[in-house]
């Protein structure tokens, strides 16, 4: 099954399935599954063709996956654009939300720290 331009999982219960269309999480699924009447603990290889094409116009009716991005990014840029606090956070690569710097967010900053090993040397085949 494919779902704007996305194959949905078949292994998968279609709760769980749909949530590979970026834009779509748990509870969007189950509200998209409770108005198409569609058994949530169904896979989708058990869906009938009438039961998938509710499921894609309820899908299609939100903003999902490239117009979504889109939109996250011109969000971003809107930000930097006007030099707003988070937007200039966003150009730094720093945490937006208020995390503290100091101690967490190493990965973020660049600062990773290897965690020492024994003290010796591995030694080379020859």
């Amino acid at each position: 099954m494919r779902i704007a331009g996305i194959t949905i999982p078949e292994q998968k219960r279609l709760e769980f399935a749909l949530m590979a269309v970026y834009g779509i999480g748990r509870s969007r699924a189950l509200t998209i599954l409770e108005k198409a009447h569609v058994d949530k603990t169904l896979k989708s290889t058990d869906l009938k063709a009438e039961d998938e094409n509710k499921i894609r116009k309820l899908v299609e009716e939100y903003v999902i996956e490239g117009e979504l991005k889109r939109e996250v990014a011109g969000n971003i840029k809107r930000l930097k654009d006007i030099k707003a606090y988070r937007g200039i956070r966003h150009a730094k690569n720093l945490p937006v939300r208020g995390q503290q710097t100091k101690s967490n967010s190493r990965t973020v900053r660049g600062n990773v720290r290897k965690t020492m090993g024994s003290g010796k040397r591995k030694l080379e085949k020859t």
